[in-house]
């Protein structure tokens, strides 16, 4: 009886195994199991499919004319005597560099480069930290404020150099203002001093950007965890001991981006200080950028020419080790 049982049409049937599965079945589940062992190949010829690698040949024909081209040439031109003055262009080695630094002029302007993107640095950072520190409270008035304060972000940069030039000439409303405090007529030269204009056009320059720098810090604010602060808090730490030993230590990365794009943006400055005072008072202010529009505007091409690639290393020697030194503290915090 118990055999018969175990044997009968209503006995529980063993599970069927891969081999003694029907063909249609293991041909249907052979695809998913496949499917299964190689998902990442599969990930990635789908994504080929849908995202052809020749996408990229327009945007990298554009980079190839527009920016590789030319640089090469300019690699190439700083070796000649390309001139406006001659029908040839022959090769002259390093005669070029020769004679550039043979007459000063080029390191003063490389000097009063480094010192103007220094300053722009600084000023630039100083008060986008200090304005992030200002309106990092999520309120409708600082909403605006901060709206308003990224505003000359995106102005033309000649139009708020036209702008600030108008502002503090001797005649200028920024005198004026001051005529009113002071009950008698004020007619400082605000850009005519060879001292400290460039501490007014790097102050300018900062004015600019600040917004930029005020965004990213307040970004680096919202990260920082309220746990840790109220931990500082519930610790005795003051609002000066939390920002010095807790807050500002942990927007380390928002400092790397800040300073290294103020600090490598303006060495390529050129409109504002072209529109405030073009160079002067007595080159004071002449960054490396006007020497080479002024060379190319005498028809120098070669040397100014040799100039851009001056400029070029030394943006990048100067770019890899701030960046490096930057992301090292990082590492350290």
């Amino acid at each position: 009886m118990d055999v018969q049982a175990r044997t009968g049409p209503d006995a529980p049937k063993p599970p069927i195994t891969d081999a003694a599965a029907p063909a249609g079945r293991r041909r249907a589940d052979a695809p998913r199991r496949r499917g299964r062992g190689n998902g990442p190949v599969a990930d990635a010829s789908a994504l080929r499919r849908t995202h052809p690698t020749s996408f990229l040949v327009p945007a990298f024909a554009v980079l190839g004319i527009f920016f590789f081209t030319p640089t090469i040439y300019n690699f190439v031109y700083a070796f000649t005597d390309w001139s406006s003055f001659k029908a040839e262009v022959n090769g002259v080695g390093l005669t070029n560099f020769e004679n550039l630094l043979s007459s000063g002029t080029l390191l003063t302007s490389l000097r009063v480069t480094l010192v103007y993107a220094v300053l722009v640095a600084v000023f630039q950072n100083l008060f986008g930290l200090i304005l992030a520190l200002l309106l990092e409270r999520d309120t409708k008035i600082n909403r605006f404020s901060r709206v308003m304060f990224f505003i000359p972000v995106v102005m033309s940069a000649l139009a708020v150099g036209y702008i600030f030039q108008a502002l503090l000439k001797p005649a200028g409303a920024l005198n004026q203002l001051l005529g009113v405090f002071t009950a008698g007529p004020v007619e400082i030269a605000w850009l005519g001093s060879t001292t400290w204009t460039i501490v007014v056009v790097a102050l300018i320059h900062a004015w600019k950007w600040m917004g930029l720098s005020m965004l990213i810090y307040l970004a680096g604010l919202k990260t920082i965890s309220e746990d840790v602060l109220e931990a500082a808090r519930l610790d005795g730490a003051g609002q000066w001991q939390t920002f010095r030993k807790i807050r500002f230590p942990l927007l380390a990365p928002a400092v790397t981006f800040n300073v290294a794009t103020a600090l490598l943006g303006s060495m390529n400055g050129f409109a504002v200080v072209q529109a405030t005072t073009g160079g002067g008072p007595a080159r004071s202010t002449e960054l490396l950028n006007i020497f080479i529009y002024r060379t190319f505007g005498q028809g120098l091409f070669a040397q100014a020419t040799t100039m851009s690639l001056v400029l070029f290393l030394a943006v990048a020697l100067l770019a890899f080790p701030v960046v490096r030194a930057l992301r090292k503290r990082e590492e350290i915090l």
